[in-house]
C-alpha cells in the first residue's frame, strides 16, 4: 500500500537517536529533557488514592473542573489576571499537543508562520502538516536573543501565527521586557496571533522574571499559551499540559480538541488538583534548577567546552568552537561512543541543519549522574 506522506522529509527525531546510541554504549545521557530523580511521593500517592477512589472514568472534555479552577487561581497568583476557567483553560495530553492543536485550530493552507531558531524540533512539522509555511528566523548567537528588524522585515499578508518560546529550548535564553515592546508594536492592530510556548515557565534563574504572555492582556486577546505539568513536577512521562487562550480562540481550539484526545488521564488530574495547593512546589522549581545548573558549570569549568549561559530551562549549551573540526552531530556521537556521554548537537534544532559548533546538555539529574559525565568529558581534549 502507498500514501503520499504529509511529512516526507521527516525522520527519526535526534532525541530517540542519542537516547538510543547512549543505551548501547551504557553512556551517561545528557541528551534527552527529563529528570532522572523521583517526583513528588505524596504526589504519586494522590494518583493512587484517585483510583482507588473510583476516579478512573471520564474526566470533563476541557479537563477536570476543580482543576481548570486551582490552574485559575495560580495564574491570578502569578500573573494579576483573571482567567476564567470554564472559557480559557483546556487540559491536554502534554504541551506538545497544545502546541499542535493550536496551530491546527488556526492554520490555512498558505498561512505563514514566524519561527525562530533554534526551534523546539515539532514546531515546524506541526506548521507543514498543517498546510502552513514556516518562516524561519535565526535567533542571533551567541545569546541566541530575537532580531526584532529581521522580523519585521518578514511580515507578509500571509503572517498568521508568530511562535515564542522562554525559557527557550534548546539554548535556556528568555524573553525580556524589551521583547514583549518589540512583539507588541508588531502584532498591533494585525490579524497576526500568538503561539506561547511556556512550558519552563517555573525554570527560569538569576532572579529574572518570566515574561509570559498572561502578564499582558492585549497580548493574550491574540495568543494560545502552553504549558507542562510534566516540567513542573518532574514527571514528563505522565504527559499532561494545558493551554490557556481567550474566550473566542479557546472555543476554536476546543472543537479540534474533542474530536483528537477528547479528554485526559483522570486520576492524575483528580491528584494535581489536589497538590497544585502546595504553592512551594512550584515557586521553589526555579531555584532548585538553577543550584543544578550551578553545579553543572562548576563542573563543566573543568573540561575544555565553553559556556554559552542558560538563564531557564532543563538545558544550558556549549561550544566546542576550537575544540574540534567535526559537525556537532558527528562529535555528539564521538563523545557518546568514547567519552561516554550523549549530548545533542544543536544544528538539530534548525531545518537546514545551522552547525555553530554547540551541544545542548540536560543538567536536571542527580549528581552522581552529572558527576559521572563528567568524568567522561574531562578526558575530552582539543
Amino acid at each position: 500500500m502507498y500514501i503520499q506522506s504529509k511529512l516526507p522529509n521527516v525522520g527519526t527525531t535526534i532525541f530517540t537517536v542519542m537516547s538510543q546510541l547512549a543505551v548501547e554504549h551504557n553512556a551517561v545521557n545528557l541528551g534527552q529533557g527529563f529528570p532522572d530523580f523521583m517526583m513528588s511521593e505524596e504526589l504519586t500517592d494522590l494518583v493512587a488514592k484517585a483510583m482507588r477512589d473510583g476516579f478512573n472514568q471520564y474526566a470533563h472534555m476541557n479537563g477536570l473542573p476543580l482543576l481548570r479552577e486551582r490552574l485559575s487561581e495560580k495564574v491570578a497568583q502569578l500573573y494579576q489576571i483573571n482567567i476564567h476557567p470554564d472559557t480559557q483553560i483546556t487540559v491536554t495530553p502534554g504541551g506538545t499537543y497544545a502546541i499542535y492543536t493550536a496551530l491546527t485550530t488556526v492554520l490555512q493552507p498558505g498561512d505563514e508562520v514566524i519561527v525562530f531558531e533554534p526551534a523546539y524540533d515539532s514546531y515546524i512539522p506541526n506548521i507543514e502538516v498543517n498546510g502552513g509555511v514556516a518562516v524561519r528566523i535565526a535567533l542571533q548567537y551567541p545569546d541566541y536573543s530575537i532580531p526584532w528588524d529581521e522580523v519585521r522585515a518578514k511580515l507578509t499578508s500571509k503572517t498568521r501565527v508568530i511562535m515564542i518560546n522562554s525559557p527557550h529550548n534548546p539554548t535556556g535564553s528568555v524573553l525580556s521586557e524589551q521583547d514583549i515592546v518589540e512583539l507588541r508594536s508588531i502584532v498591533t492592530n494585525t490579524n497576526i496571533l500568538i503561539l506561547s510556548d511556556e512550558v519552563y515557565e517555573h525554570l527560569i534563574y538569576d532572579g529574572i522574571t518570566h515574561q509570559s504572555i498572561l502578564r499582558h492582556a492585549d497580548l493574550l486577546e491574540r495568543s494560545f499559551v502552553c504549558f507542562s505539568f510534566g516540567k513542573t513536577y518532574h514527571c514528563t512521562g505522565w504527559k499532561l499540559g494545558y493551554c490557556i487562550a481567550s474566550p473566542s480562540l479557546m472555543a476554536e481550539f476546543r472543537k479540534i480538541h474533542q474530536f483528537n484526545c477528547f479528554t485526559c488521564d483522570t486520576p492524575k488530574q483528580v491528584a494535581l488538583a489536589a497538590h497544585i495547593t502546595h504553592k512551594e512546589a512550584y515557586l521553589s522549581l526555579g531555584t532548585m534548577l538553577q543550584e543544578k545548573r550551578d553545579y553543572f558549570r562548576s563542573l563543566m569549568a573543568n573540561t575544555a567546552f565553553k559556556l554559552i549561559p542558560s538563564h531557564g530551562s532543563y538545558f544550558e549549551c556549549y561550544s566546542f568552537e576550537g575544540l574540534s573540526n567535526l559537525a556537532d552531530k558527528d562529535l555528539a556521537i564521538y563523545l557518546t561512543k568514547h567519552h561516554g556521554v550523549a549530548t545533542v548537537p544543536v544544528s538539530a534544532f534548525y531545518k537546514d541543519s545551522t552547525d555553530n559548533q554547540v551541544l545542548r546538555f540536560c543538567f536536571a539529574k542527580q549528581k552522581n549522574t552529572l558527576d559521572k559525565a563528567i568524568e567522561g568529558l574531562v578526558s575530552f581534549k582539543a
